[in-house]
């Protein structure tokens, strides 16, 4: 089973600037066809990650976040509505 956390500070600010809860962004995790990819631009202190899935709501979300091996635990650090051009990236792979 998949454990997450975030900064409740954060997740408010994510759903003011992206309309995005953390709670809504953990569930795209759970679709089978979710694109998983490292994001080694922005890697400098940690491996962060870029997960393109669908919600529970049914919309397609980019979830970027961190993987805490030690704590099996994935931390979310913003999620936010994917664009057409990610989304297309998404259905090319389902």
């Amino acid at each position: 089973m998949l454990r997450f956390e975030w900064d409740e500070r954060e997740n408010r600010g994510n759903r003011t600037k992206h309309g995005v809860w953390f709670e809504e962004a953990q569930s795209a995790f759970r679709d089978p066809n979710a694109r998983l990819f490292h994001d080694p631009e922005h890697s400098e202190e940690e491996d962060r990650f870029i997960l393109i899935g669908v919600s529970s709501t049914a919309r397609p979300l980019v979830v970027v976040h961190c993987y805490k091996e030690s704590d099996s635990v994935i931390r979310i650090i913003f999620a936010r509505k994917a664009t057409k051009k990610e989304v297309r990236f998404y259905e090319e792979g389902i």
